[in-house]
């Protein structure tokens, strides 16, 4: 008989893996009193090793989420894509529900903080894969382009698809835990499961997701604290960004605490309709025709450029641009991979694999890459007629300015831009909530993490988040840069999936009969 969730877990593991709480904890602790004895010791060295991963690795990590894609695409079209996950006859939740926490746990962690900004960034600095003059209408299609090869098809499959297929079966068919170590389940077997080397993997992947979700909380109560002194005349500074992020962690929390079915899916749902509001009143009132006419265009140009771009090297780019554009972005999401792939595949319980992965690496990328146009498209539209000007403010690599202007800028203005601040904090919380849960059921080992250690790593993200914003802003941007040297280890942990994934995905088949 094939195992199935734990709902009662053994009183043992309530509080998490002691390996993975004392190097967790112990770095959250070293990266702060670090930063407080010397700032910029700890700025320089992430900014150096940053450099060094970025130049070295960075072609690396592209060949990764390349074959991760086309890998992922090719197992959904087989047979044995028919499996269904958690052997279960029908979904745990209904399609809506589901794939709308999976766009808000990963849109969150930066989609919609660069959707604005980053598409006009690309825009008045031509990327290296086009030779457009920057800001003319011939450069719309490259700038959008660029941030769908950015956020589009590469992005999302590395976060859900063939990990979270291995991590299926091993957990719902060979009673494995859901953990980060499991990946290596299939290569390494028990040893690694029950020794402390495991324990460690697990610490490298939360350690990842910790700085890649503090980065977005930071930024966030900055965006908020100056969004609301621009809009409302509140005081911007630091006490403002502290209320801010005692509201928000609040939030998170939460619903992290009330588990996938009650508050993460709540706060997915009202994203959900939120970005749809959004989204309509942008599509009736704002520039229709050209955001229209500049989806197929970029559409077109992505895929037609799409091994152009990304396969593009700090041989053929200038390394400062691959260095803090697309291998950063890349290692970010490897970073989160292995605990978006426990999330996902979690919550696609009675899902088939076909269905995770086309949710995963197919119809969520197309919803970004809307959400981006509608956003970046307006902002690259108001910047082409003079309406805006945000040369100056995203060559300082100030999106909290780019993302209110554009909104503004939008139909409705003011109560545009307070909308679409809303929308970026729930988004937000979105993640929080639901990497507290992972990091959880990473520490526990099972389906149904302590409350008391939800609350725990949702608060610990915050604190975090506080404590540098404190120090000033530019700390949380060099936590941010630390997520690219995690990648590193957390990378070695993806790559079996490659051919791991649908290894599992035909034992899956065969086990429930589909094929023989």
């Amino acid at each position: 008989m094939a195992q199935t969730q734990t709902d009662s877990p053994p009183r043992s593991h309530k509080l998490g893996d002691p390996v993975v709480l004392v190097l967790t904890i112990g770095f959250v602790l070293a990266f702060v009193l670090l930063s407080l004895y010397d700032i910029e010791l700890v700025a320089d060295s992430i900014s150096s090793g940053f450099a060094w991963t970025a130049l070295t690795l960075g072609s690396y990590f592209q060949l990764l989420l390349i074959l991760t894609f086309f890998i992922a695409i090719g197992l959904a079209m087989t047979p044995a894509a028919k499996a269904r996950i958690g052997n279960l006859d029908a979904p745990e939740m209904s399609t809506f529900k589901w794939l709308s926490i999976i766009l808000c746990t990963l849109l969150a962690g930066g989609g919609v903080f660069f959707a604005a900004g980053e598409p006009v960034y690309h825009f008045v600095v031509t990327p290296p894969a086009f030779d457009t003059e920057a800001g003319t209408a011939e450069a719309v299609a490259g700038a959008l382009a660029q941030s769908f090869m950015h956020w589009g098809f590469l992005a999302w499959a590395v976060l859900g698809s063939l990990s979270a297929v291995v991590l299926a079966h091993a957990h719902y068919v060979k009673g494995e835990p859901l953990q980060p170590r499991t990946l290596l389940y299939p290569v390494f077997g028990k040893r690694l499961m029950r020794g402390p080397l495991g324990g460690v993997v697990d610490a490298c992947c939360v350690i990842a997701v910790v700085a890649g979700t503090v980065g977005p909380i930071g930024f966030l109560a900055t965006q908020m604290s100056y969004g609301l002194h621009e809009l409302f005349g509140l005081p911007e500074g630091y006490p403002t960004q502290l209320g801010i992020l005692v509201v928000l962690g609040a939030v998170y929390v939460g619903s992290a605490v009330s588990g996938v079915h009650r508050g993460i899916q709540l706060l997915s749902r009202f994203n959900v309709f939120l970005a749809l509001a959004i989204a309509l009143v942008i599509v009736v009132f704002g520039p229709t025709l050209f955001l229209v006419n500049s989806y197929l265009q970029s559409t077109g140009t992505y895929l037609s450029q799409f091994f152009t771009m990304a396969s593009m090297t700090a041989e053929t780019a200038p390394a400062w641009w691959m260095q803090w554009w697309t291998v950063f972005f890349f290692a970010w999401f490897i970073g989160y991979a292995p605990l978006m792939a426990i999330f996902v595949a979690r919550i696609s319980r009675g899902r088939t694999i076909r269905q995770m992965i086309l949710a995963v690496a197919v119809i969520a990328p197309i919803a970004t890459t809307i959400w981006f146009t509608l956003l970046g498209g307006s902002g690259i539209y108001y910047q082409l007629t003079g309406t805006i000007d945000l040369t100056e403010a995203l060559n300082n690599f100030q999106f909290d300015v780019a993302t209110l202007t554009v909104a503004q800028a939008l139909p409705g203005g003011t109560w545009m831009a307070f909308a679409i601040l809303l929308l970026t904090s729930i988004f937000v919380a979105t993640t929080g909530d639901s990497m507290s849960y992972s990091i959880a059921v990473v520490g526990a080992g099972h389906d149904a993490p302590s409350s008391l250690i939800r609350a725990f790593w949702g608060i610990t993200m915050a604190l975090m988040a506080a404590i540098l914003l404190y120090m000033g802003a530019g700390q949380i941007g060099v936590l941010q840069q630390f997520i690219v040297l995690t990648a590193i280890p957390v990378s070695l942990i993806l790559l079996p999936s490659l051919w791991k994934g649908p290894q599992a995905a035909y034992a899956m088949a065969r086990e429930q009969g589909i094929i023989d």
